[in-house]
C-alpha cells in the first residue's frame, strides 16, 4: 500500500505513514504503481455505515431526531451540541460552484499506451507499449450553473487527468479545438458577457441575449468557436459521442531536450453524433440530466466508452508555416496538413461512488504537468496556468485541495509546503526549506539530469521589448471560421444558420444585431444574408477580404457514421395490452402476439449491437418499460411502431393515461428529428405527415420482421437522416 494512503479508524480518517517522512525522488519509479486499481486506492477513504450506530463528527454515539428542549413544549437549548453540529455542518455543505464548467459529470478509467514514445517525449506514461495509467475525466458545459440542463447549447469541457508514476498530468480541454479569445486577460470579459443578465439572472445556460452577442461581434476572435458551438458540436448526443481537444499548442520533449510542438486530440471510438436544436430544447425539459445519465448508465452496463489520444506533431520552426500562428488559440491545424498520430487509448470503466467527493471536488489545472511535456507561449495558455490554480484556492478555501483523495497523485509527494486549512498530513521533516543540512539535504532538487525531474525545454527562447499588444500574426480571425463553414455539408450549414437566427432574434439592441451581420459578412456573404433575412437587418453587400474556398473533411459531425451503437435506445410504441402475449387486461389488442414477437425479435437482435429496446405503453405492465405520459422522442435514437399501437395513433384517440396525441407526437417528432423509423403493420401516412425516404422501414404485420433489426442497425449508424430537413433555396 502506498505510504500516502489513509486508513479508516472508527469512521474517521487517521494518517498512515507520512509521505514527508523520507524517501528519495530518484526512487519514485519504485513507489506505488499507477496501475494499481483505482478502486483499491479510493477504498481506503470510504466510510462504511453498514449495521452502525449514528455518531457525532468526533465518534460519539448519538441520536439526532429531536432537539433538546426545556420541557415538552419549551424552547430549544443552546447547549444542544447535537443540534448545533448537525445544522452547522449542513449549512456549510456547499462549496462555491465553478465559475465556469459548473455543470458536469465524471468517471474513472485507464489509459493504455500504444507503444514506446520515448523518441517523442520523456513522459513516463508514454514510455512503454501497453503501459496503463489510471485516469479521471470530467465532462461539462461551460456557461450554465450547476443546476442547468445538460443539453444547453454550449462548448463542452473535456478535462482529463492521468495519475502517472511521475505525478498528475492534466489535459484541460474542450470538445472544440479553438477558443473565443486570444489572451487570457480577456477571459473575465467573455464570461461576464455570456452569463445571465445581471438584473434578472436571465437567460440561464444560454447566449441568446444582448451582452453575449455584443461581445461576440465586438471581439471577432470569438467567431470561430461560436461557429463550432452553433453547429452540432454545441448540442452533442452525449459525452460519449464527442471528441476532445487540448486547444493550445504544447511541447513534447525527450530526455535529451529535443522538442516538438503538438496539439492534443481525443477521438471518440463511439463516433461523433449530435442532436438537432428542437430535440435538445425538449430534452432539456424532459430530462435535464440526459448526458450524465447516459455516461453513468453506459459504464454501469459494462459498455465502457473509449477515446483514442493522439497528437499533431510539428517542428519548432513550423509556428508560422500554415498561414497562421500556432500560438493563436482561435486557430486549428487541419488534419490534411498534419495528420493525428495515435498514442494510446482511454477507457472509462468505473463510476464515482460519491459525486461530490469525486466529480465535484476534482480540481484540474493546466499547470499539472509532468516531465516530457512543456508549455508554449500561447498567451491564453499562459494565463490559464495561473488562473486555474487561483480558482481552486477560492473554491477550497485553502491550499490543501491537492490532498483530497480524488486529487492526490498515486505516488508519494515530497515538498516543503506546510500548514494551511485542512492539512491532512503530519510532516516529519524539521527542515522545510532548501538548501539544508539538518535533514540532511532533503528534499533534494530534481531536474533534467538528476532525480528524473521536470525540466523546461532547453531551446526555448524569447526576445523583444515589453509591450501590451496583440501579435500581428493573430490578426486574421475570419479565414478559419470560413474554413469551418465551408467544411460543413449543406444541411449542417443550415443548422448553424438556424441556430444563429434563433439566438440573434432574441436580441433587443439594433446596434448589436447590425454588428453581428457585419462580422458574419466578413466570413460569408451568403451566411450573413440568410441570418439577416430572419432578424430584420438589411442584407449586406459582400466583404470578400477573407473569403476563401478552403475546407477540411474532419470537422463535419453529420457527414459520417457511428462506429459503435453501445447504449443507443430504440423506442417501441405498443399497447400495454399488447406487449405481452400473457397479458389479459381489458386493453389487450388483437395484435398482442405479433407485438410480443416483434419486441422479442428486436430485443435479441439489437442486443448484439448493445442497443437497448424500450417498450412504451399506456401503463406499466409485464413487458412495458415506460408509459406514454413519461416518454418522448428525445429519449430515443430510433422509433418503431408495433401493430398494437395503431389505434393509439388515430387523431381522435383520447385517454386519461397520457397527454392528447402523445403516441403520434413521439412518432412524428422522431421522424422530423431525422431518427430511424420502423413501421410494422402501420401505413406511412400519419395525419398530415407522410413518412418516407431513407431511414423509414415498413414491414407488414405478422410477416418476417427479422430484416428490421439490420435496418435499424444501419439506420442508427447513420444516426440522423438529414434529407428530412429543409434547406434555404
Amino acid at each position: 500500500m502506498a505510504p500516502l494512503i489513509l486508513t479508516l479508524v472508527y469512521a474517521s480518517l487517521a494518517a498512515a505513514a507520512c509521505p514527508y517522512a523520507g524517501g528519495d525522488l530518484q526512487a519514485r519509479a519504485d513507489a506505488s504503481s499507477p496501475n494499481a486499481p483505482t478502486e483499491s486506492f479510493l477504498s481506503s477513504f470510504e466510510l462504511n455505515d453498514d449495521n452502525s450506530y449514528l455518531t457525532s463528527d468526533v465518534g460519539g454515539p448519538i441520536e439526532d431526531q429531536q432537539s433538546l428542549s426545556a420541557g415538552e413544549r419549551g424552547p430549544t437549548l443552546l447547549e444542544d451540541f447535537i443540534f448545533r453540529q448537525k445544522i452547522q455542518r449542513f449549512d456549510h455543505e456547499r462549496v462555491p460552484e465553478r465559475a465556469v464548467h459548473a455543470r458536469g459529470a465524471g468517471a474513472h478509467g485507464t489509459f493504455t499506451s500504444y507503444g514506446d514514445w520515448s523518441n517523442l517525449t520523456a513522459a513516463s506514461f508514454l514510455a512503454e507499449k501497453d503501459k496503463q495509467t489510471p485516469m479521471f475525466v470530467r465532462f461539462s458545459t461551460v456557461a450554465g450553473s450547476r443546476g442547468s440542463a445538460d443539453t444547453a447549447r454550449d462548448v463542452h469541457g473535456f478535462a482529463t487527468r492521468f495519475y502517472t508514476d511521475e505525478g498528475n498530468f492534466d489535459i484541460v480541454g474542450n470538445n472544440i479545438p479553438v477558443f473565443f479569445i486570444q489572451d487570457a486577460i480577456q477571459f473575465p470579459d467573455l464570461i461576464h458577457s455570456v452569463k445571465p443578465e445581471p438584473a434578472n439572472e436571465i437567460p440561464q445556460a444560454a447566449t441568446a441575449h444582448d451582452s453575449a452577442w455584443d461581445f461576440f461581434s465586438s471581439q471577432p476572435s470569438a467567431l470561430h468557436t461560436l461557429f463550432w458551438a452553433m453547429a452540432g458540436n454545441g448540442i452533442v448526443r452525449s459525452f460519449r459521442h464527442m471528441d476532445g481537444f487540448g486547444v493550445h499548442t504544447f511541447r513534447l520533449v525527450t530526455d535529451d531536450g529535443t522538442s516538438k510542438l503538438v496539439k492534443w486530440h481525443w477521438k471518440s471510438l463511439q463516433g461523433r453524433a449530435s442532436l438537432v436544436w428542437e430535440e435538445a430544447q425538449i430534452m432539456a425539459g424532459k430530462n435535464g440530466d440526459a448526458h450524465r445519465q447516459d455516461l453513468f448508465n453506459a459504464i454501469e452496463a459494462g459498455r465502457y466508452p473509449e477515446w483514442e489520444l493522439g497528437v499533431q506533431i510539428m517542428e519548432e520552426e513550423d509556428q508560422l508555416r500554415f498561414g497562421f500562428d500556432l500560438l493563436d488559440p482561435t486557430k486549428f491545424v487541419p488534419e490534411e496538413l498534419v495528420p493525428v498520430t495515435p498514442l494510446g487509448k482511454m477507457q472509462l470503466n468505473l463510476n464515482p461512488k460519491n459525486y461530490f467527493a469525486e466529480t465535484e471536488q476534482v480540481m484540474f489545472q493546466p499547470g499539472h504537468i509532468v516531465r516530457g511535456v512543456d508549455f508554449s507561449d500561447d498567451p491564453l495558455l499562459q494565463g490559464r496556468i495561473y488562473s486555474y490554480l487561483d480558482t481552486q484556492l477560492n473554491r477550497h478555501g485553502g491550499p490543501n485541495f491537492e490532498q483530497l483523495p480524488i486529487n492526490r497523485p498515486r505516488v508519494p509527494i515530497h515538498n516543503n509546503n506546510r500548514d494551511g486549512a485542512a492539512q491532512m498530513y503530519i510532516p516529519l521533516n524539521p527542515a522545510a526549506y532548501s538548501p539544508n543540512t539538518l535533514n540532511p539535504g532533503a528534499n533534494k532538487q530534481a531536474n533534467q539530469t538528476v532525480g528524473n525531474g521536470f525540466f523546461t525545454t532547453p531551446g526555448r527562447t524569447t526576445t523583444g521589448s515589453l509591450q501590451r499588444t496583440k501579435s500581428s500574426t493573430f490578426a486574421d480571425v475570419w479565414s478559419q471560421p470560413r474554413l469551418f463553414f465551408n467544411s460543413l455539408i449543406p444541411v449542417e450549414q443550415q443548422f448553424l444558420i438556424n441556430a444563429m437566427r434563433f439566438e440573434v432574434s432574441h436580441l433587443q439592441s439594433a446596434v448589436v444585431k447590425s454588428n453581428v451581420i457585419m462580422q458574419l459578412n466578413r466570413v460569408s456573404n451568403d451566411l450573413a444574408k440568410r441570418v439577416a433575412l430572419a432578424v430584420g437587418v438589411a442584407a449586406p453587400d459582400p466583404d470578400p477580404t477573407f473569403y476563401n474556398n478552403n475546407s477540411t473533411t474532419f470537422v463535419s459531425v453529420f457527414n459520417g457514421t457511428l462506429a459503435r451503437l453501445d447504449g443507443l435506445k430504440v423506442g417501441v410504441l405498443t399497447s400495454s395490452g399488447g406487449a405481452s402475449a400473457t397479458n389479459t387486461t381489458s386493453m389487450m389488442s388483437s395484435n398482442s402476439s405479433s407485438d410480443a414477437a416483434l419486441i422479442a425479435t428486436l430485443r435479441s437482435g439489437l442486443a448484439q449491437s448493445n442497443v437497448d429496446v424500450i417498450t412504451v405503453g399506456e401503463f406499466l405492465a409485464d413487458g412495458i418499460n415506460q408509459t406514454y405520459s413519461a416518454a418522448d422522442a428525445s429519449g430515443f435514437d430510433a422509433v418503431v411502431v408495433a401493430p398494437g399501437a395503431a389505434p393509439l395513433l388515430a387523431a381522435n384517440y383520447t385517454s386519461t393515461l397520457f397527454p392528447a396525441g402523445r403516441p403520434a407526437q413521439i412518432l412524428t417528432s422522431g421522424y422530423r428529428w431525422g431518427k430511424p423509423i420502423g413501421l410494422v403493420g402501420v401505413g406511412m401516412g400519419m395525419g398530415s405527415m407522410v413518412m418516407q425516404g431513407p431511414g423509414v422501414y415498413e414491414y407488414q404485420s405478422g410477416g418476417d420482421v427479422g430484416g428490421l433489426v439490420g435496418d435499424l442497425v444501419d439506420g442508427l449508424k447513420t444516426f440522423k437522416f438529414t434529407d428530412r430537413f429543409e434547406v434555404d433555396a
